[in-house]
């Protein structure tokens, strides 16, 4: 009896032809993640080398904290403005070009801060980092929401939140450890070569893993995005300076342009839309899963903002840390939430977001009520081991609300969905700065007239914004039980499912 022959293509039986595919599929997406995960961490990094370094700088290029402190706020400013226009630059282009346009960016203000002769070419340098920065993020969100399958999302997103976490934490450490023995362009030149390995490998091995299509590029929504976002964060930014006795217009004015032009940008997005023209489509919160979770993402980026600015303030301030101690002490909750991160996906494959988020937010709350209370007095150890578990916290809160977030949405919003993060994350990082500073400067102020030290009026300070900090807390507990798994998530799927299996689905 003849055997039925087996279509063949190009000579190769059919199966083994798409079986080589499929392989040569996963291992090109594999790469790509893989690229992106290491190029986001670089430029996280670069983000917060800068706290510890800015009074080294106030020294080296003879200004002043207002002037020093540009450089952070330029960088976020510039964050803040670019990161709305990632939603539609995604969509209109291809991944290659819009990775390789990114860490481009980033290379080249690397480079300029590395041979900077003064502050205004270090503060033009941090401005195109910046801009390189904003785009890396909602394109990883986006490319592997669009790669990875629903019921192994879990793991993948957690590998970003190694990358969210792990870098800020060493941030500091790392620049600590820097200025203990070198220039302060060194911050610079040893991030440039692995920016541009990073930028080289991109350009000889990444693949276009989306689909672009034709889409309006709006001016006038660009316009007032950059007037509402830039001018919330620039208000919200100054105003812990107010607080001290500078003049109010300088952080209540922008803030209310800021509002103004927001109003503005929403309701000409809900206009462009209808036509599917939207620079940033809002009809992502059409999404109720979707809406809970940036919610519950501000919260959390406002706790550990908040806390990223106060807990070094209070160590050196108060208990009397050097800048390398401080960035010691504050390491291994950092470590801890990216070596959580990974196993925190793994489970939120297996049962789901709600039992991870509702513990993590109590956690954070339990935290919060506990650094209210701490004192000039307060031991090292219990700084340490409030900020372990507050990073255990946010470990647990993290991968869950990314994943159901991004998730719940229709692949063609995931861009727009991934953009909108990153704003919220901008946002809620200014907000919760100028919330604890202003708090924590009011106070102190307060204290201070009634004939209180310096040291035991910066400690009333910071116990009345950490006790503001647990209030909020407290709203996000209830919220996070209506964080569920997104309907297209397959059950019973075991979370080592390879990721790329159906990496070409969309």
């Amino acid at each position: 009896m003849t055997e039925p022959a087996i279509p063949t293509l190009d000579g190769v039986p059919a199966t083994d032809s798409a079986a080589a595919e499929s392989a040569t599929t996963s291992a090109r997406n594999r790469l790509v993640i893989g690229l992106m995960l290491v190029s986001a961490f670089v430029v996280i990094l670069n983000e917060t080398l800068m706290g510890v370094a800015l009074p080294v700088l106030m020294r080296e290029l003879r200004v002043d904290a207002n002037a020093a402190q540009w450089l952070s706020t330029a960088f976020m400013l510039t964050m803040a403005v670019v990161i709305p226009i990632t939603g539609w630059l995604i969509q209109r282009f291809n991944t290659r070009p819009v990775f390789i346009a990114a860490m481009t960016l980033f290379t080249f203000g690397t480079l300029i801060a590395a041979i900077a002769p003064g502050f205004a070419v270090l503060l033009l340098a941090r401005v195109v980092q910046a801009s390189g920065t904003a785009i890396m993020m909602p394109l990883l969100f986006t490319t592997v929401m669009t790669l990875v399958p629903p019921a192994a999302r879990g793991r993948t997103m957690g590998n970003i939140s190694i990358v969210i976490s792990v870098a800020p934490a060493l941030g500091p450490t790392i620049s600590g450890l820097i200025l203990s023995v070198l220039d302060w362009r060194w911050m610079f030149i040893l991030v440039l070569p692995i920016a541009i390995a990073a930028l080289a490998l991109g350009f000889a091995r990444i693949r276009n893993v989306t689909t672009p299509k034709p889409t309006h590029f709006d001016v006038f929504s660009v316009i007032v995005s950059a007037f509402g976002f830039g001018g919330i964060v620039y208000g919200l930014s100054n105003l812990g300076a107010v607080a001290s006795g500078d003049n109010p217009l300088n952080g209540w004015l922008p803030l209310g342009v800021g509002v103004i032009a927001l109003a503005i940008f929403i309701l000409r997005q809900l206009q462009l839309q209808r036509r599917d023209d939207a620079l940033l489509d809002l009809r992502t919160f059409r999404s109720g899963q979707f809406t809970f979770a940036i919610t519950m993402i501000l919260v959390s980026m406002l706790a550990l903002f908040g806390t990223i600015i106060l807990l070094p303030i209070y160590l050196q301030n108060v208990l009397g840390l050097d800048t390398l101690g401080t960035g010691l002490l504050l390491l291994p909750g950092g470590l801890l939430m990216g070596l959580l991160a990974p196993i925190v996906g793994r489970i939120y494959d297996r049962i789901g977001p709600t039992a991870l988020v509702v513990t993590g937010s109590t956690l954070v709350s339990v935290v919060f009520w506990g650094m209210a209370m701490f004192t000039e007095n307060t031991p090292f150890w219990w700084v340490l081991a409030a900020h372990i578990v507050l990073s255990l916290a946010l470990a647990l809160m993290f991968t869950p609300l990314f994943t159901s977030g991004l998730g719940a949405l229709t692949p063609d919003l995931y861009s727009h969905g991934s953009a909108i993060v990153g704003t919220v994350q901008q946002v809620a990082g200014a907000a919760g700065t100028a919330l604890f500073v202003t708090i924590m400067t009011a106070q102190a102020a307060t204290l201070t007239a009634r004939g209180a030290t310096e040291v035991t009026a910066t400690a009333g300070g910071i116990q009345l914004a950490f006790l503001a900090g647990a209030i909020i807390s407290l709203f996000a507990i209830p919220l996070a039980a209506f964080i569920r798994r997104p309907a297209d998530t397959v059950a019973g799927v075991p979370a080592d499912t390879e990721p790329e299996a159906s990496a070409d689905r969309h």
